[in-house]
């Protein structure tokens, strides 16, 4: 498996693949709510291929100086539970300490909430509906 971090239009075409068959078509997220104003051709997106076939991705964003917000993050149905989705996460805050981030902040399917946990993040919103599914925010402090 290959992981690359990039705003390269190849790294966004196997993003938004992916995406599609997550989000779209496995959550029924309308595309209109799914690609929305921050999907922009400078935006750096986290994919991890295996034989040519996106199977991990994640949105690099940040909510403000010094916090990153990790988004979009999603694993093909065919590779859940073998990691993708930790390493994802570990690779975004990796790069979000380089970049001079102490926080992380992100906003969490509630069916995604033991993932997180189990990430070092820990619950500090409500539930709340987003593009139509239960979340909650998330936070964790960045360590090297």
């Amino acid at each position: 498996m290959q992981t690359f971090l990039s705003n390269k239009p190849f790294v966004r075409a196997y993003s938004y693949h992916l995406r599609m068959i997550v989000f779209v078509q496995e959550q029924h997220i309308s595309p209109e709510l799914e690609f929305d104003e921050l999907d922009t051709d400078h935006r750096y997106y986290l994919i991890t291929i295996n034989e040519g076939k996106p199977v991990g991705t994640a949105r690099y964003q940040f909510k403000e100086q010094g916090v990153l917000q990790p988004d979009r993050l999603c694993v093909h149905p065919d590779y859940r539970g073998q990691g993708i989705g930790r390493n994802l996460l570990n690779e975004l805050e990796k790069q979000a300490l380089k970049d001079g981030c102490h926080h992380s902040l992100l906003s969490a399917e509630v069916t995604a909430i033991p993932f997180y946990v189990k990430s070092g993040y820990h619950q500090v919103s409500d539930t709340y509906l987003e593009d139509g599914l239960p979340c909650v925010q998330m936070k964790k402090k960045l360590r090297a």
